[in-house]
């Protein structure tokens, strides 16, 4: 009979005391003060079979709505978008599904091409000159961004745009803490970077200005009138989160002066799985080449002039430079940096903007049938996918009533912004049709009144 796992029986117990040298658990924990050990049993279940335990597990799991049975307008950061169906044959791949990071490239070629391809397209998207393996997810690569502006200006002072993700805003707080970085949050009015505000704190002390584009509430900032106010102060950056697929039909942040742009490759052959995990960029100009967190694969010729790959620049990294280093991230999402470049290459340039604009359009179609049924749209500028909605009652309600008609609704604005009580966030991608838009609309006006 084949096991899932092995359970641990008192005679394995005996066997690896006795292995360790010790007579018993009590011994094995002697170290640890009594004060903190935990003096009861955990509060667990009766034990009991795999087939049961099978059962318990899939009936948990079908509680969960999943994307397939319900029409998602829920976005925030994780989006319902198409995936070619090749993306999982090549990430399934055993030669890229159990590959550790390539710290042999000799012997990683397929994997080190691949991160290459997802390097270039990446510059292609936002215009700037390099970018590096991936991180972690969009919210890490923006504070290591933060990071970066300070220890080049050798300023401490960051100007954060509140109309960025409150959750990545969270994560530049956590990095600020230990280089002592002052955070100061410029207000957003109507949906847009405040820019008299951003104005007014801006001086020779700061080291970057952060915005999103499109931005949290999915309107688009002018970053060409917020480059203008940066570039008044010497060797002040313009730091950019940007969702990848905007930047399809958008004008990208690099033909408007920004020094260094991150985002979050999700839209691009990763599901939503819940949550996580992602995949996070990081794109610069030339000139910070050398200071660019996580890895950078680079194109080569071998002595006999074949093309290869290698991992290049690595005395920016910590097994090398130690305390010295960029940043003490080594590591980085290859398999869903895969994902996104295969999504990507089978989408192809045209396609991605093609893919864009059908956002941009369904989106559109939304926000005119949510104005004809009643619904107050706030959404006045130009946006991408995203729009916000104000609503006569508690959004989490709503949402509760939505479900249980097979729709996901929007994000509720009052969990991070207390000031948008009764508005929610919603997210119309490519996939949803026009059926699923108006039906949502009907059943939103229904239960709103």
């Amino acid at each position: 009979m084949e096991f899932r796992y092995l359970p641990m029986t008192e005679a394995d117990k005996k066997e690896m005391l006795a292995t360790i040298g010790v007579d018993s658990t009590e011994e094995l924990f002697s170290d640890i003060p009594k004060q903190v050990r935990l003096k009861k049993d955990l509060d667990l279940k009766v034990p009991t079979s795999e087939v049961e335990l099978k059962k318990e597990l899939a009936a948990m799991a079908n509680k969960n709505a999943n994307l397939v049975e319900y029409s998602s307008f829920l976005g925030a950061g994780v989006y319902d978008h198409y995936i070619p169906s090749v993306v999982d044959h090549v990430i399934s791949r055993s030669e890229f599904y159990t590959a550790y990071t390539p710290y042999q490239p000799e012997i990683s070629q397929g994997e080190l091409q691949a991160i290459f391809e997802f390097q270039t397209m990446i510059c292609e998207l936002t215009g700037m000159a390099v970018a590096n393996s991936s991180m972690y997810d969009g919210g890490t690569a923006l504070a290591e961004a933060v990071n970066l502006s300070s220890a080049m200006t050798r300023k401490k002072k960051i100007l954060v745009s509140k109309a960025i993700h409150p959750e990545s805003r969270a994560v530049i707080d956590s990095y600020a803490k230990g280089p002592n970085l002052e955070i100061i949050e410029i207000d957003h009015k109507n949906g847009l970077t405040d820019l008299d505000q951003l104005a007014s704190e801006l001086d020779e002390d700061t080291a970057s200005v952060v915005v999103q584009y499109p931005n949290f509430f999915g309107q688009i900032e002018p970053l060409e009138q917020i480059n203008k106010l940066v570039s008044q102060q010497k060797k002040t950056m313009l730091i950019t989160s940007s969702n990848p697929l905007a930047l399809g039909y958008l004008t990208p942040p690099g033909e408007f002066g920004a020094d260094i742009v991150v985002g979050d490759t999700q839209v691009f052959g990763i599901p939503a799985q819940f949550g996580g995990p992602h995949c996070g960029y990081f794109a610069t100009t030339e000139k910070l080449m050398r200071k660019v967190p996580g890895r950078l694969v680079g194109q080569t010729k071998d002595e006999d002039g074949v093309r290869g790959f290698v991992l290049t620049l690595q005395a920016r990294e910590q097994h090398i430079r130690r305390d010295k280093a960029t940043s003490n991230i080594c590591s980085n999402q290859a398999l869903n940096a895969l994902a996104s470049s295969v999504a990507m290459s089978s989408i192809g340039k045209h396609g991605i903007k093609k893919m864009a604009k059908l956002n941009m359009q369904k989106a559109r179609y939304a926000k005119q049938q949510l104005q004809d049924s009643g619904i107050s749209v706030t959404t006045e500028g130009p946006f991408f996918n995203e729009i916000v909605v104000k609503l006569n009652g508690s959004v989490t309600a709503i949402n509760e009533q939505l479900l249980e008609k097979g729709i996901v609704g929007g994000y509720d604005l009052e969990r991070a912004y207390p000031e948008l009580k009764g508005h929610m966030l919603v997210a119309v991608t490519e996939i949803r049709s026009k059926a699923e838009i108006d039906a949502f609309v009907k059943e939103l006006g229904d239960i709103n009144g």
